[in-house]
């Protein structure tokens, strides 16, 4: 998971004051404030819906946090050459669980979206929980 402090690397942590109003609204400002800050908002020809699929990735993680995790801990961003982490930290030990997507039924399309998106995602436990995290490429291919 979180791989330390890297010269060739920009990071940014956001610790979530405990019982967050609105947790999910914090963190993606927090997401939108950081891209603006590396110039990663504004689309680009090399990588036109980067911004925006960062922060629907972003979105669908903290609100799996919000739901099945107490709430987010910690929301961890990382800038790597050809690559952007997403890390989000909660109070819950248990990894999520990929469903399968339903017409018939709202939910349960998160992980779906986040796999579409992200070049890779997985999840580790930490003392006090978990962390899932998602890699999105920032020079598509």
């Amino acid at each position: 998971m979180r791989s330390g402090r890297n010269s060739g690397s920009q990071q940014r942590l956001l610790t979530f004051p405990p019982y967050s109003e609105d947790p999910v609204a914090l963190g993606l400002d927090f997401t939108r404030s950081t891209l603006a800050e590396w110039h990663l908002l504004a689309p680009s020809r090399r990588s036109p819906d980067l911004a925006d699929d960062v922060l629907l990735v972003a979105a669908e993680l903290l609100a799996n946090a919000f739901t099945h995790g107490q709430g987010p801990c910690e929301l961890f961003l990382e800038l790597r050459p050809g690559r952007l982490r997403i890390e989000v930290s909660d109070r819950n030990p248990w990894p999520p669980i990929r469903q399968e997507p339903r017409a018939d039924r709202p939910g349960g399309h998160g992980l779906a979206v986040v796999e579409h998106l992200a070049t890779g995602w997985g999840t580790g436990t930490t003392d006090d929980g978990k962390t899932v995290w998602a890699d999105l490429a920032t020079d598509p291919t």
